[in-house]
């Protein structure tokens, strides 16, 4: 039995049936007219049958070959639209786009942008999945995570967008009854709201100038929302870490007050995690405008 011809062959084939030219269809194509002869010519070798009846005024398509042409210029005509499809989905941001992300950040940081964005494009429509688990983004077939701290995974590929500045805030009423630290080695004799993984200890570092001071802290709450940890702090629970931009709203109200203001944490990075560094304009779109929002945060 002959090898099928390739769909590359199989368009050659079509197009000069449909032109009755070979000099037409190699316009038409961009392809030489000689490469044109040379490619059907090994086409009517491999099938065994000839293609074209050749005169000097006209190409006409034998009777096998018309039974062929019908049968392939669907396949051809359905493969072209294919790849502009996949083309399109390549150069224009459209279609459905699976998001995961924590809660925290879903609600306080991306979430309050993606009206933005959807208005900025029509075409995509959303799947959003809040959770603290990290998505597999393979096998739940997740087209971006988004991710705080560092990223582990050597089939993942991440792209830091941002990073959330940190800073130590709680109620006046706390502080008026337990005291201002001014030093960070204060904050042992305080209740300090922590993420850990033990329940009653964890380690803030923290940096004034050239110099590093490592504090352990320990509270009666440790958790892993910063929306609860913020609401906790401004009914004077204790000391939080929180950031900034998140603080603003009960610093404002008087609910919270910065405590050592002179000391700097570290940030929080944000990463952007994919699967592949081939993506559809969707995606890169939707990467794109959440690093330029949230580079500041």
């Amino acid at each position: 039995m002959p090898k099928p011809a390739s769909l590359d062959d199989l368009a050659l084939f079509v197009e000069v049936a449909r032109s009755r030219s070979f000099s037409r269809a190699s316009a038409n194509l961009g392809v030489p007219g000689a490469t044109l002869s040379r490619r059907i010519a090994g086409m009517e070798r491999r099938l065994g049958v000839r293609l074209f009846d050749r005169t000097t005024r006209r190409v006409e398509l034998t009777e096998p070959a018309q039974r062929y042409f019908e049968r392939c210029a669907p396949l051809v005509d359905e493969a072209g639209l294919a790849h502009e499809a996949l083309r399109a989905a390549a150069e224009r941001p459209s279609g459905h786009l699976r998001v995961s992300m924590p809660v925290d950040l879903g609600i306080y940081w991306i979430g309050p942008l993606l009206p933005e964005f959807a208005r900025q494009h029509p075409g995509i429509s959303f799947e959003l999945d809040l959770s603290s688990r990290h998505s597999d983004l393979i096998a739940d077939h997740i087209d971006v995570a988004f991710r705080l701290g560092a990223v582990k995974g050597d089939q993942l590929i991440a792209r830091r967008i941002g990073a959330l500045k940190q800073a130590l805030f709680a109620a006046p009423d706390y502080l008026d009854r337990h005291g201002r630290p001014q030093q960070p080695a204060e904050l042992v004799e305080h209740d300090c709201l922590h993420v850990a993984a033990a329940p009653r200890a964890a380690r803030w570092r923290f940096r004034n100038g050239s110099n590093t001071i490592e504090v352990g802290v320990r509270g009666r709450f440790a958790l892993n929302n910063v929306g609860l940890m913020r609401l906790l702090a401004e009914r004077a629970m204790g000391i939080a870490m929180l950031p900034p931009s998140l603080a603003r709203e009960g610093v404002v109200a008087g609910r919270l007050e910065q405590v050592l203001p002179d000391y700097t944490l570290p940030e929080m990075p944000l990463h952007a995690v994919l699967s592949s560094r081939l993506q559809p304009a969707a995606v890169r779109a939707f990467v794109d405008f959440m690093a330029t929002r949230l580079a500041s945060q």
